[in-house]
């Protein structure tokens, strides 16, 4: 059975783990930094490095990773390519704003109850006894 939510968007596999690895990656203290910074604005490596007092080569690698789950975006500059810039890719904050939105939304929480244990209601419960200890009660 194919779970929606209540964006539209789909509860498959693939959905599911690229949201997954989007908060895997900002899960890291660093990389969350780079990812607030990044909010203001385009920036190169070497700002990024000063801003956040890191080394470059320590910067890079978490661009790396957050480039690889499509959350940052680079551009080469057309005068210089050797300068790259680094930017929040826009597309990619759309559609986890929109999954995230909803799932920390109290309004979408769904009103299931659940159909085992007491809080699924009466039912019929028919108590067992093993016929070696049915006689020794009394006795």
């Amino acid at each position: 059975m194919q779970e929606t939510d209540e964006i539209g968007g789909s509860n498959d596999g693939a959905s599911v783990a690229r949201v997954a690895a989007a908060l895997r990656a900002l899960a890291d203290p660093t990389r969350f930094r780079l990812y607030l910074t990044l909010r203001q604005g385009e920036a190169c490596v070497c700002e990024l490095a000063e801003e956040l007092g890191l080394a470059e080569n320590l910067v890079s690698h978490h661009l790396k990773a957050l480039r690889k789950v499509g959350l940052v975006h680079d551009r080469r500059d057309p005068s210089d390519a050797r300068w790259v810039y680094y930017q929040l890719d826009a597309a990619t904050l759309t559609t986890l704003f929109a999954a995230l939105g909803a799932l920390f939304d109290p309004q979408t929480l769904g009103t299931r109850v659940p159909t085992c244990g007491p809080a699924a209601g009466p039912r019929l419960v028919v108590p067992t006894r093993r016929a070696s200890h049915a006689g020794r009660a009394g006795e």
